[in-house]
């Protein structure tokens, strides 16, 4: 088929009908999208990590709390990680449907509990010593990861199953110590480390994770401060000194280690942080760059539109950094043919849609958004961007050139009429020729951006914008997007819907307010202006008058 497709391309070019080039196109490849769909590959994971996990006690140390019984162990272990595969998928179906989140989600897991053992056995055998049995454990290794990755609701879940599957991996006395330890120390880092922006802030998350540790060690008396003021004062600081390092230690280093990995957690996943969508919101990437010299309007209702779309996620809970960042790209594919858009269009040009029909004109404004496309994947743009390009018109219409078309048509009808003109010879207008190709907005995300597209534009056209006006005018296109089915497949409900035209209405309230009209002193500027032409004309000479600012 390629080689097929190849030799049309050509023959049209020939013709002068094509450029002989490929349009790039946006695909995942279909043996990856079919292992990640798959069933039966989600359900081996599933046996996979409920089998694991019972083998992992049943190898324990041999001071668990099953030591007398091993196949006991393995088999809470194994109810307990059956349990939590249930919750996940009732749960997080929404959040981990891909079966690469359930690679990260349950191995992510079984590595944290991988080190729980490791920690116990090394204590067990005098490796380390016993002060690091619970302040050397990583306790915010898996939900601190899983909640910077995929939020906190995964967070949690994780912070909840490693504690119950590690408690048959610690010593019988010592349960409820770490079931307690684990817990607290698990959520604290759910807490904390929930949109992080910034690489610092999991650095901070350790330190405070390492500071919970250590003051429920003391609560629950594996450390002994009043001991150190007693006569073995030196081998209790000693004790508290070492376990204070190990907590400390043990959760920034985990911080340290998350962070270094995010960059390949992203890239072998296929997800973005907040942080990443921080680095991505950086100006001068090429194509804005090329954005502010080749079509400066759309670069200017690009900042808007990311405004507008950042603000109104921030008041539904939505991905505020990847709307900001997927604004700026939206209308990327206008730098093909910048002058064809009104917003680049400069006062006493002429419009080169004046010379062309309506459908042409719908044509070159409907391609914009596969040129974007084109150029987002040729730019190895992230993949949410490129769908964001994709979806932010959906399959509306474009109406301004569509009523053209129309009157047009009634008007060469008129001729038809008077016999001036073969009704055979008129082109159709059909409305399908005049819509974006689609698909509508599939996530929140989407289905604001495309809202604050379409309310920038049309704010432009308020003449004496007032609250009132502007509040009116957000709650039409609202409204005629809805009634147009753009949002049915946007699981935006109505509730955060008021909250966006909230949301969207303050936002425009500060940037169309209006200004205070100072008056001019008119008494001051005669005076200084005859004093000026006074001084220009002594001694019967013209001395050059300074340019007023």
């Amino acid at each position: 088929m390629g080689f097929l497709d190849a030799i049309k391309r050509w023959r049209l070019a020939r013709q002068g009908l094509s450029s002989g080039k490929k349009r790039r196109v946006h695909s995942e490849n279909p043996v990856i999208q079919a292992l990640e769909d798959s069933f039966w590959v989600k359900l081996a994971l599933y046996a996979t990590f409920a089998v694991g996990t019972a083998v992992l006690i049943l190898k324990a140390s041999v001071g668990t709390a099953f030591a007398d019984d091993q196949l006991k162990g393995a088999l809470y272990g194994f109810i307990i990680a059956v349990t939590a595969i249930v919750m996940f998928q009732v749960s997080l179906q929404g959040t981990c449907r891909r079966n690469s989140r359930v690679v990260l989600v349950l191995g992510g897991l079984i590595c944290h509990l991988l080190m729980v053992r490791a920690v116990m056995g090394l204590v067990d055998t005098g490796a380390l010593p016993e002060v690091f049995r619970f302040f050397a454990v990583p306790f915010a290794l898996a939900p601190m990861l899983h909640g910077v990755l995929l939020g906190r609701a995964v967070a949690s879940f994780s912070a909840v199953y490693v504690t119950l599957i590690g408690c048959l991996l610690v010593p019988k006395g010592d349960v409820l110590v770490y079931m307690i330890l684990s817990l607290v120390a698990g959520m604290t880092s759910v807490l904390l480390a929930y949109q992080v922006r910034k690489r610092l802030q999991l650095l901070q998350a350790g330190i405070y994770v390492g500071a919970v540790t250590l003051v429920l060690g003391v609560v629950l008396g594996r450390l002994d401060i009043a001991a150190c003021f007693g006569p073995d004062a030196v081998d209790h600081l000693q004790f508290l000194g070492k376990g204070s390092a190990a907590a400390f230690g043990t959760a920034v280093v985990t911080a340290l280690l998350i962070s270094g990995l995010l960059p390949l957690f992203e890239g072998v996943f296929h997800l973005t942080t907040d942080i990443s969508w921080l680095e991505l919101s950086d100006l001068n990437h090429k194509l804005l760059r090329q954005m502010q010299l080749e079509a400066p309007g759309t670069f200017h209702h690009s900042l808007v539109v990311a405004s507008l779309a950042e603000a109104a996620a921030e008041k539904i809970g939505a991905n505020a950094p990847m709307c900001r960042v997927c604004s700026y790209f939206h209308d990327v594919g206008k730098l093909k043919k910048p002058g064809y858009f009104i917003e680049n269009q400069h006062d006493g040009t002429d419009n080169p849609h004046d010379t062309l029909t309506p459908t042409m004109s719908s044509m070159i404004i409907i391609a914009h958004v596969k040129d974007g496309i084109d150029l987002a994947v040729k730019h190895k743009l992230n993949p949410r961007i490129i769908n964001v390009i994709q979806e932010h018109h959906g399959d509306s219409l474009v109406y301004f050139f569509y009523r053209r078309a129309q009157e047009q048509k009634k008007a060469d009808m008129d001729k038809v009429d008077r016999r001036l003109e073969n009704p055979e010879d008129l082109p159709m207008v059909e409305e399908k020729n005049f819509r974006y190709p689609g698909p509508r907005p599939g996530t929140r995300e989407s289905g604001i951006i495309a809202l604050a597209d379409t309310i920038e534009s049309a704010s432009r056209s308020l003449q004496k914008p007032t609250p009132a006006k502007i509040r009116t005018m957000v709650d039409d296109l609202v409204r005629a997007k809805i009634n147009d089915g753009q949002l049915d497949d946007c699981p935006l409900t109505l509730r955060e819907l008021a909250r966006v035209k909230d949301s969207f209405t303050g936002t425009l309230r500060s940037m169309l307010h209006s200004r205070i009209s100072y008056p001019k002193d008119e008494s001051s500027t005669t005076a200084a202006t005859k004093r000026a032409a006074n001084d220009a004309t002594q001694g019967g000479r013209v001395i050059p008058m300074p340019k007023r600012a």
